[in-house]
């Protein structure tokens, strides 16, 4: 263990710190200095003194210091011996002091506290309890050559002609035990300071980064979350929210939340209700009505008041249409076990069928009336026998082979087939894309499809009118067949890709 004290950063001391020492310094001389001096003129005694000289001098000199330091403060950057060197100063400027109003008698000693307090503000415990050896030492040494005569009294000033010995050692030590325990106190006291301002900064710091956190949870996360208040009002909307539903939270704040979430129940007889799993509508920007998955929890405070209820949810469009994809899916695959177990069984028959009405055919006493018969039944087996054909390929659809086509020569080649189908006799073909588009398809499959949609379009088009066979070359480029027709109906178009599905007669 490395103690908490070692582990512990001592701060080094700020121009700020530094401009308020000199500031308090300044107040303390004039505060005592000049009212030393004051003291002295008005005392009868002390008229005659030579000692207000010094005294004038020590105020100049510590002005002097000050000012200079103060004017030098913003160009230091070694902040800690700056601090170090004021403190050095305050001392011998005490000692000074002390010497000059009487040594022993002296009033002033108690200005060593208030250096080894001051000196806690910039230093470790350590170094406090150096300056409180400091000011001993210099305090002790004062008053011991003052008692062996080794230091010349100042002229009006108030020295003892013969300092008592037992007087000048209780003077030591209660003044040097009074700087040690003032040392002791003042670094302990000012550790423990530094130890809770550097908790609490961390503390800060902790809940500055969780805010963060919890911010960036809230925008990245996918789905919707509000908060409604006791008043059916909406006061948070997170960023997924808005993607989802189209609206800012500037467009939602303080709105009531059935306006958006018309099948959303979050409020009976004003008291909240609670979803594990709910299922509704919204209204989008656009305002269509999507389905939409919530739940909900009521959001409380420290003190467990209820403050709101929070709503998340997502957006089930996607998950809707893949629930039917899969649904179609399942009707495929039901169609293509049931193909795949009665093709041969059809095909059988419709072969012999067939084989047998050719041979039939080739006897020349049949007349015509009955070969002409004879040759619809060979049709129809051929119709059914693809039609058998067409219903595996749906039931069992091969995967593509995409590969690089052709698609404006792929288009050309269904207008011309197009035009030369007398299904499409009276239909207008508009070519709208550019020569030498090329993209990655399956050329046999795309054909089929665009076929087929061609057809479909001139079949729903009784009165002529025009196809349009277009390539938009984007990003995501689109091929297209625009016919002039109805359109299809809202209510069908989820069983248009249903195995069957028609509303044509035949």
């Amino acid at each position: 263990m490395g103690s908490a004290s070692q582990a512990m950063e001592i701060p080094k001391p700020s121009r700020r710190q530094l401009s308020w020492f000199l500031f308090f310094r300044v107040l303390i001389i004039t505060l005592f200095l000049w009212g030393t001096i004051i003291y002295q003129l008005r005392t009868p005694q002390a008229q005659s003194a030579s000692v207000l000289p010094y005294l004038y001098f020590l105020v100049g000199i510590a002005y002097l210091q000050s000012a200079i330091s103060a004017i030098l403060l913003p160009k230091v950057f070694r902040l800690k011996f700056c601090a170090q060197f004021q403190i050095t100063w305050d001392l011998l400027f005490a000692t000074a002091l002390i010497y000059l109003t009487g040594g022993i008698d002296s009033l002033f000693s108690f200005l060593f506290i208030l250096i080894i307090i001051s000196s806690s503000v910039f230093l470790s415990r350590k170094e406090v309890i150096f300056v409180s050896s400091a000011a001993s030492i210099l305090y002790g040494s004062l008053l011991d050559l003052q008692y062996y005569g080794y230091i010349p009294s100042v002229s009006g000033a108030p020295f003892l002609a013969h300092a008592n010995g037992r007087d000048v050692f209780f003077a030591v030590f209660i003044n040097v035990v009074a700087f040690f325990l003032t040392g002791i106190l003042a670094g302990t006291l000012n550790d423990r300071l530094r130890r809770s301002e550097q908790a609490l900064k961390r503390q800060t710091i902790d809940y500055e980064e969780l805010e963060a956190l919890n911010h960036t949870i809230l925008a990245n996360i996918t789905s919707g979350l509000m908060i409604i208040n006791p008043a059916g009002r909406i006061r948070s909307f997170n960023s997924a929210a808005s993607k989802i539903s189209g609206y800012s939270l500037d467009e939602v704040y303080n709105r009531g939340y059935k306006e958006i979430f018309p099948d959303l129940h979050a409020l009976e007889q004003d008291q909240f209700v609670l979803h594990k799993r709910g299922d509704g509508h919204f209204l989008d920007r656009k305002g269509r009505l999507r389905p939409l998955g919530f739940s909900s929890s009521l959001v409380k405070d420290p003190q467990e008041q209820t403050l709101g209820l929070l709503v998340s949810f997502q957006d089930l469009t996607h998950l809707k249409e893949m629930e039917e994809e899969l649904k179609r899916a399942d009707r495929l695959a039901a169609v293509g076990r049931m193909a795949s177990g009665m093709a041969h069984e059809i095909r059988n028959p419709l072969a012999s069928i067939s084989g047998s009405v050719q041979l039939l055919m080739e006897h020349r006493d049949i007349d015509d009336q009955d070969r002409r018969l004879m040759g619809i039944v060979v049709k129809e087996a051929e119709r059914l026998s693809q039609l058998l054909t067409d219903f595996l390929v749906f039931a069992r659809p091969n995967p593509p082979k995409p590969e690089e086509a052709d698609v404006s020569a792929l288009l050309d080649e269904l207008a011309v087939m197009a035009s030369t189908d007398p299904r499409l006799s009276g239909i207008i073909i508009e070519r709208s894309y550019l020569p030498g588009v090329k993209l990655s398809v399956d050329r046999r499959q795309l054909f089929q499809a665009l076929w087929n949609l061609v057809i479909n379009a001139a079949e729903v088009m009784t009165s002529g009118g025009t196809i349009k066979l277009g390539v938009e070359v984007t990003e995501s480029p689109n091929i297209y067949v625009e016919d002039q027709g109805p359109g299809i109906p809202d209510e069908i178009r989820s069983k248009i890709f249903d195995p069957f599905f028609t509303t044509k007669d035949t």
